[in-house]
C-alpha cells in the first residue's frame, strides 16, 4: 500500500509538471508566431460561442430551481425577502463558475480533445512539424488563450440568466415583491464576490482547457487504444479528469477566499 501510494505521487507530481510544461510552451510558441490573432478569434468562436447556448440554458433552470428551493427554506423562518441576496451570492460565488466550467467542458473540452486525439491518429500534428510549423503553438496556443477570455464571459452570462431565473420563480410565481428581490441582489454583491467568481473562471478555464488539449495532443500515449476507439478513451479521460479537477480546485479557492 505504501509503494503503491509513493509511485501515485511520484506519477502525480510528474504529470503535473508535464501538463504546465505543455501549457507555458503552447502560450511561448503561440505568442511568437506571425499572426496569431486571426488564429485566436477563430479558437474564441470555437470555445466560446459554441457553449454560449447551452450555458445559458443550463443558467435558466438553475435560477429557477435555486429560487423554487431557497424560498422554501427561508420561508420556514420568516426570511424570504432575502431571496435574491440568497440567489445572486450562491451563483456568483459558487455555481456559476463551477457548473459553466462542467457545461464547457463537457460541449467545447471533448470536442477539442476528439479532434486533436483524430489530427494525432492521421499524422496531421506530424506533417505541421515536417513545415517547420510547431503544433503547440497552432493547434494548442491560442485554444488555452481563448478559453482563458471565454470562461469568465461565460461565467458572467451563466450568473446573470440564472439571477434572473430566480426572479421567475420566486416574483412571478411565488410573489416575492419585485423591488424587494432587486434590491437585495444589488446591496448583497459586494465586488469581492464577483472577483472570486472570476478567479474561479480563470482558473478552472486553464485547468479544463489544459487538461482536454493535452489529451488530445498526447493521444498515441494515453491511450492503450488505437484508432477511433483510442479517440474517444481519451476524450473520455479528459473530461473526467478536468471535471474532478475543478471540484477540487474549487474548494481549494474557497477555503483560501472566505
Amino acid at each position: 500500500m505504501i509503494s503503491y501510494t509513493g509511485k501515485f505521487s511520484i506519477y502525480f507530481v510528474l504529470e503535473l509538471g508535464r501538463v504546465f510544461i505543455f501549457a507555458g510552451q503552447s502560450l511561448y510558441y503561440f505568442f511568437g508566431q506571425r499572426s496569431p490573432l486571426s488564429q485566436l478569434l477563430f479558437a474564441i468562436r470555437e470555445v466560446g460561442l459554441r457553449c454560449v447556448l447551452i450555458v445559458s440554458i443550463v443558467g435558466l433552470f438553475t435560477g429557477l430551481v435555486m429560487g423554487l428551493q431557497l424560498y422554501y427554506t427561508l420561508v420556514k423562518f420568516g426570511a424570504q425577502s432575502a431571496l435574491g441576496t440568497a440567489v445572486a451570492l450562491s451563483l456568483i460565488r459558487e455555481l456559476g463558475p463551477v457548473l459553466t466550467a462542467l457545461m464547457v467542458v463537457g460541449q467545447a473540452g471533448s470536442a477539442l480533445a476528439s479532434e486533436l486525439g483524430i489530427q494525432r491518429n492521421d499524422e496531421q500534428i506530424d506533417a505541421l512539424s515536417s513545415m517547420g510549423i510547431r503544433p503547440l503553438g497552432y493547434l494548442i496556443g491560442p485554444r488555452l488563450l481563448a478559453g482563458l477570455i471565454c470562461f469568465p464571459i461565460l461565467t458572467t452570462f451563466f450568473d446573470l440568466i440564472g439571477i434572473f431565473g430566480g426572479y421567475i420563480t420566486g416574483s412571478l410565481l411565488l410573489n416575492v415583491d419585485a423591488g424587494v428581490y432587486w434590491h437585495r441582489v444589488y446591496t448583497s454583491v459586494q465586488l469581492a464576490d464577483v472577483l472570486g467568481g472570476y478567479l474561479k473562471a480563470i482558473v478552472f478555464g486553464f485547468i479544463c482547457m489544459t487538461i482536454c488539449l493535452y489529451y488530445g495532443y498526447y493521444t498515441h500515449l494515453k491511450s492503450e487504444l488505437r484508432g477511433v476507439r483510442g479517440v474517444s478513451q481519451t476524450a473520455t479521460r479528459a473530461v473526467v479528469c478536468s471535471s474532478i479537477c475543478v471540484l477540487a480546485a474549487d474548494y481549494l479557492i474557497t477555503s483560501f477566499l472566505i
